[in-house]
């Protein structure tokens, strides 16, 4: 189970979904986390919040009464019962209070396994049951492999990657890697000119950070992170990690809204639960950088927030020209955090079929609530906010696209228009 998560006063956090929630809207959640394939047991979850709530009241009543008779004791000598008293009280919650915080970890424990509730436009099913929303460009066909084509010209080298880190870790040279950071510094152009600041993170959280995100697999075998032995530290899988954490235990004043970040880091990932998935080459591997666009808003604004961070990714793709198309992605394919997910997929011409590129979520109020991320409304009024995250680009996967789509017959890579600038002029390569 995951672990219990503290705020900044010690107190444990309420995780994931509030439980006033879930109470009163047992069935949904109960559908929904079936929907996102999760087993959940809802009822244990309210059993054992009813006993907290009782005995919170119990503990309550007793701190009250041990308070009037310490106000009775000042001032004088108390009587033996006053002492009598006083002891019982104490004796009491001494017994009851562990008892109570032991409760509220179990509470917490269960909560944690719970998914956000998803939204009614969100196709259920797993992975086949997504829908395609809209396409862009052409479907063509008869491309080299990207790492047949980048293995020939000596850009990339897995053998010495395994021999240095393990498995699917690897080296980009020369022109690959100037052609890595020439989509890092266009996309990075792009998104700080549509009003995101750029932001440098962390690689490495604490256990709040990562549970409080809701990076909580459906299953043990499934964890992603690779986790620092003997500290309360793991490497990053994505810089949504630490954009979420970035605002822990804060109040934001309604007038600063939205705020929205993108950062750059090195993201790192075990690809568990990844069989039969599709690995070749750079396409999915344990270690690549990523440039993250991340916003917090008002509830009533995040479902547009997402429609504008998903416009963002399509018209960067766009000017690079890679075919893609987009799906609402189906809610068995759903992580924890997100209750909608849109895909971009490109048109990969060498596998003849659509293959992830990037991806945008809506999160509402499931991390801030777990990181206790608040806005103060022009009222007066506090609420949760929400958080949304989407990939500008995926830095191993941008190559694998522009590899099968500017490649050349005689061997060498048209460079993109749009990246000629940051390769010093460069057409190709």
């Amino acid at each position: 189970m995951a672990s219990v998560v503290y705020g900044a006063d010690g107190a444990i956090l309420r995780l994931m979904l509030d439980i006033r929630f879930i109470r009163d809207n047992r069935e949904l959640v109960e559908k929904t986390s079936r929907e996102k394939g999760y087993t959940v047991d809802i009822g244990a979850l309210l059993e054992r919040d009813t006993e907290r709530r009782e005995l919170q009241a119990k503990v309550d009543e007793l701190r009250t009464k041990q308070n009037q008779i310490s106000a009775q004791m000042k001032g004088g000598k108390p009587s033996p019962e006053l002492i009598g008293q006083a002891t019982a009280f104490k004796n009491e919650l001494a017994t009851q209070e562990p008892l109570l915080r032991e409760l509220e970890a179990t509470c917490a424990e269960l909560l944690a396994g719970i998914p956000n509730v998803t939204f009614d436009d969100v196709p259920v099913g797993g992975e086949d049951a997504s829908v395609e929303i809209k396409k862009f460009g052409e479907q063509n066909e008869g491309a080299v492999d990207h790492l047949d084509f980048a293995t020939k010209r000596d850009w990339v080298d897995f053998e010495r990657g395994a021999k240095v880190a393990g498995a699917k870790f690897y080296y980009l040279k020369g022109d690959l890697a100037l052609l890595e950071n020439a989509i890092t510094q266009y996309a990075l152009d792009f998104v700080t000119k549509k009003g995101f600041t750029f932001m440098t993170v962390p690689h490495l959280v604490n256990q709040r950070t990562l549970t409080g995100t809701g990076f909580a697999p459906r299953t043990s075998d499934q964890s992603d992170e690779y986790a620092i032995e003997g500290e309360d530290l793991s490497l990053i899988a994505t810089a949504e990690i630490s954009l979420t954490g970035l605002h822990a235990d804060e109040i934001i004043d309604e007038k600063d809204l939205p705020l929205q970040y993108a950062a750059l880091s090195p993201c790192y990932r075990k690809e568990a639960g990844t069989y039969g998935k599709h690995t070749r080459g750079l396409f999915r591997v344990h270690q690549f950088n990523k440039l993250e666009m991340y916003a917090f808003t008002t509830p009533e604004n995040s479902k547009d927030m997402h429609e504008q961070i998903l416009a963002i990714e399509e018209e960067l793709w766009q000017s690079l020209d890679i075919p893609y198309h987009v799906i609402n992605i189906a809610s068995g394919d759903l992580g924890a955090p997100a209750a909608k997910k849109y895909d971009i997929e490109y048109w990969s011409p060498v596998d003849k079929i659509y293959r992830e590129l990037t991806s945008c979520s809506n999160c509402t109020n499931f991390q801030t609530r777990n990181l206790n991320i608040r806005v103060r409304r022009s009222n007066g009024t506090i609420e949760m906010l929400h958080s949304l995250n989407g990939t500008a680009v995926s830095l191993a996967r941008s190559l694998v696209a522009v590899i099968e789509h500017y490649q050349n017959d005689d061997g060498t890579l048209r460079v993109p228009a749009v990246l000629q600038p940051y390769l010093g002029g460069r057409e190709q390569l």
